[in-house]
């Protein structure tokens, strides 16, 4: 199913009215329809998350449900969304929900409410414009970065033998196929750099009403289609934007849905963070040598070659105020850019040319770096700035990045006006309580509702400036977690250090890996610790060991669920998202509790920011963060009614801190052991009555 979908199935909408609530009555009847299409069996749990979400649309709350995995949340929510009629956003973080929605979901959920609806809703996919193919690149060409290189050298048919045009080649030809023009759509994918030569930003846009393709754009043809929808399913990056840009990117909306709640305030911090890079500003002056006048070139070259210079040199860290010399160089690239600007302006055709997409190509970049390097010397307190060091930024330069301290006050303000917000996810409780995720959410907890949904005496403020009332619910999981799974704390194991080579852990974990034959999600707090942890069992154990990184996320996940005998190690993509029930997952590790980085400068600035309010900033920030991941983590056993294992953490200080309580508390509610040898036994009874290994 694909974004078409919002077109109306046969016996389309009856009337072009408004539809009318269904009576919440008939909810009970509507969600065991839309479980039975889809084949799914009804749970307690989800029948109290739908009955909560019917409840906060009717009474204009907002509301955190916590669901845990196999509850059925997505048709809990979605269910009561259609009865009422209002139009819907769902905000989703992974693409594989995105997704069920579109092409499981909702046509099955649509088609079995129908009879009790009397219309069919219509729902449509809607992703940022570079996620579409650019039709206006495809078929008039890419003003590249890559220069005439970027098709050789050819074959003797004048065929491009590179990876890069070979790509451009085989995008071109989808181009004239796709109905949609979504990258997700694209088997097999191509690589960002591929794509970027046949996708624009919305910058870069030379706009519907301008563009001889504006009447066929993917890009558009989404946006209208999300205009008639009744649904329209987005990701946490739109939604971002929408909030942070103050110009509307969704169509108007009664009610927002945001599952994977867990995720949306890294993915709003991404969204509202910049940098400024050595690469950047040099894409930048070739751009604007092809268009702009040779001053405003040359003063933006100048100051391109001095930020270069000091950047090779940089030290990476929190910079509390640009020193006066990185200054006047980020200055320098300010108000070049500037000149930069205003040359393309002063140059510009009244009609459409050829010239047009380079120009706001050209004109895109130097905006965004104008943007930037303004931000940067502003220094608001309510921004972070840092010197970041990767290997990614090429050139062996650092960078310059920008990132809010927080986002809580951001959401407040722009996502609870209006509407009322769902937001629901496996991990919303940490330590006990919703409190932590809402605060971070911009739902401070001294407004919260109880059950009986009256805001509580004098917290009980009205108007434009009252704080958000929302209302918490757990509905629990249908797992039973004490008999499926046993949480183990390798206390007897010295806590660990700053160094990834831990030779007690390693002999922990070759011992438990050879218990469970293989069967073993492995997830570490760093890459370096997975790829030493990696190399060492390889020569200890049988078994075969997949590395991230050594092949594309997807195959890896694949190669291990198909053989039980393997485990899968790896870094923070594989703590989250990672579904394979099963007797290929019976063992997760975890090396050590996930703590960020202590010279990671947004962390820490926002620690700092936390106690000089008085707060506790270890476990507001710190604890916080690794706690979801945790419980993230530790998701990735039980996946199914008869799944058993064991999540094993190699890390004493999960029994013996104080804050042990706080992270074992928002974990999954496994049977908890401390004791080594019963953990051995439970998983050579477990790898006993697992199926005989074999390929699928």
């Amino acid at each position: 199913m694909t974004n078409d979908t919002i077109e109306p199935l046969p016996g389309g909408p009856e009337t072009a009215e408004p539809p009318a609530p269904v009576p919440a009555s008939r909810l009970p009847e509507l969600l065991h329809a839309a479980v039975a299409a889809v084949g799914g069996t009804e749970r307690p749990g989800q029948v109290r998350m739908a009955e909560a979400v019917s409840a906060a649309v009717d009474e204009g709350e907002h509301l955190l449900v916590q669901a845990g995995t196999g509850t059925g949340k997505s048709l809990a929510y979605l269910v009561p969304a259609l009865a009422h009629g209002d139009r819907v956003v769902v905000a989703t973080a992974t693409l594989a929900l995105q997704r069920q929605l579109v092409e499981r979901d909702l046509p099955r959920t649509v088609e079995a409410l129908h009879p009790v609806l009397r219309r069919r809703p219509l729902f449509a996919m809607l992703k940022g414009r570079s996620n579409y193919l650019c039709l206006h690149r495809a078929n008039e060409g890419t003003p590249s970065d890559e220069g005439e290189g970027l098709f050789d050298p050819v074959d003797a048919l004048g065929g491009p033998t590179g990876k890069l045009g070979q790509d451009v080649l085989r995008l071109r030809e989808w181009a004239e196929e796709t109905e949609t023009g979504d990258r997700d759509d694209l088997t097999p994918g191509v690589s960002d750099k591929a794509w970027a030569q046949l996708a624009v930003t919305s910058k870069e846009c030379l706009g519907a009403s301008r563009c001889a393709y504006g009447e066929e754009c993917f890009a558009e043809q989404a946006r209208e289609r999300a205009k008639l929808a009744d649904v329209v399913v987005t990701n946490h990056a739109m939604l971002a934007i929408d909030a942070i840009e103050g110009a509307p990117v969704l169509p108007e909306h009664g009610l927002l849905i945001i599952d994977e709640a867990h995720e949306l305030v890294n993915r709003v911090t991404g969204a509202a963070t910049a940098e400024l890079t050595v690469g950047a500003v040099n894409r930048a002056v070739k751009r604007a040598a092809k268009l702009a006048n040779e001053k405003a070139v040359d003063a933006l070259q100048a100051a391109a070659e001095n930020f270069h210079g000091l950047m090779e040199t940089a030290q990476p860290g929190q910079v509390d105020e640009l020193p006066e010399y990185l200054g006047y160089a980020v200055a320098g690239i300010r108000d070049a850019c500037r000149q930069v600007i205003t040359s393309l302006g002063e140059t510009r055709d009244k009609g459409l040319t050829d010239e047009d997409a380079v120009r706001k190509q050209a004109m895109a970049s130097a905006e965004t770096l104008h943007e930037t390097a303004d931000r940067l010397l502003t220094g608001s307190e309510y921004d972070v700035i840092w010197i970041e060091r990767s290997d990614r930024y090429g050139l062996g330069t650092a960078s310059l990045r920008v990132a809010p301290l927080s986002v809580s006050g951001l959401l407040r303000e722009n996502l609870y006006r209006d509407r009322s917000v769902v937001l629901t996810s496996a991990t919303l409780k940490l330590g006990g309580d919703f409190n932590g995720v809402a605060a971070s959410l911009g739902l401070p907890g001294e407004t919260r509702l109880p059950d009986h949904r009256t805001p509580d005496g004098p917290a009980a403020e009205t108007g434009e400036d009252a704080p958000p009332y929302w209302r918490g619910l757990d509905v629990g999981s249908p797992f039973t977690y004490p008999k499926q799974g046993i949480l183990y704390v390798a206390k007897h194991l010295p806590p660990p250090g700053r160094e990834p080579d831990r030779p007690e852990m390693l002999d922990e974990l070759t011992e438990l890996i050879g218990a469970a034959g293989g069967r073993t999600l492995g997830l570490f707090s760093s890459m370096r610790a997975a790829q030493t942890a990696a190399e060492q069992l390889r020569e200890r154990l049988d078994v075969p060991i997949l590395l991230q990184g050594e092949d594309t996320l997807g195959e890896l996940i694949k190669a291990f669920a198909a053989d039980a005998r393997t485990c899968l190690f790896g870094t923070l993509s594989l703590w989250q998202g990672v579904d394979v029930p099963g007797s290929a997952c019976q063992l997760v590790v975890m090396d050590r509790i996930p703590f960020p980085r202590p010279d990671d400068p947004l962390m820490s600035a926002r620690q700092k920011d936390v106690e000089a309010h008085g707060g506790n900033g270890f476990m507001a920030v710190a604890a916080t963060h690794a706690a979801l991941l945790m419980a993230q983590g530790a998701g990735r056993l039980v996946r199914a009614a008869d799944d058993k294992g064991i999540v094993a953490v190699l890390d004493p200080r999960l029994a013996t801190a104080r804050y042990g309580g706080f992270f074992r508390s928002s974990m999954p509610d496994f049977w908890y052991t401390t004791d080594r040898n019963q953990v051995r036994r439970s998983l050579a009874a477990i790898d006993a009555a697992a199926p005989p290994v074999k390929q699928r």
